[in-house]
């Protein structure tokens, strides 16, 4: 099996120059709290979450309208191949301490895969229990 059968495909993407107002707007129109983010080549440039918001702008007092996602994105990113297996994923998840990871092929973001796409592997149950341990530890 390899992450390109159980990754989320249809992914929306925000360009570093969007407002966080408009990044917002993204994540409540998808349902999801975490949007890579492309530079003007559209290669993924960053990571930005509703926590990323919330810490980096909205506890700052600082306006939504003018702050854009590069402002506020993580731009230090672990990505992986859509031709991974979910092992390798589960490992680098654990590693990178992360529930989410964009799936790219030559920098251009293809899929995203979550800690829940790869509970729902049956044969990955206990791989993705450890790897939620070992992201959850302290460090």
């Amino acid at each position: 099996m390899k992450i390109r059968e159980i990754m989320t495909k249809n992914v929306c993407c925000a360009s570093e120059n969007d407002t966080l107002k408009a990044v917002a707007s993204y994540m409540k129109q998808n349902d999801t709290g975490f949007i890579p983010v492309n530079n003007a080549e559209g290669n993924l440039s960053g990571i930005i979450t509703d926590r990323d918001i919330v810490i980096r702008a909205v506890a700052d007092n600082s306006e939504l309208n003018t702050l854009r996602a590069a402002d506020v994105m993580s731009r230090d990113i672990v990505t992986l191949s859509p031709d991974h297996s979910p092992i390798e994923a589960s490992r680098l998840m654990s590693r990178a301490k992360v529930r989410r990871l964009p799936v790219t092929e030559k920098n251009k973001v293809v899929g995203v895969l979550s800690l829940g796409d790869l509970s729902r592997t049956e044969y990955l149950f206990s791989e993705t229990a450890a790897a939620l341990c070992e992201i959850c530890e302290d460090n």
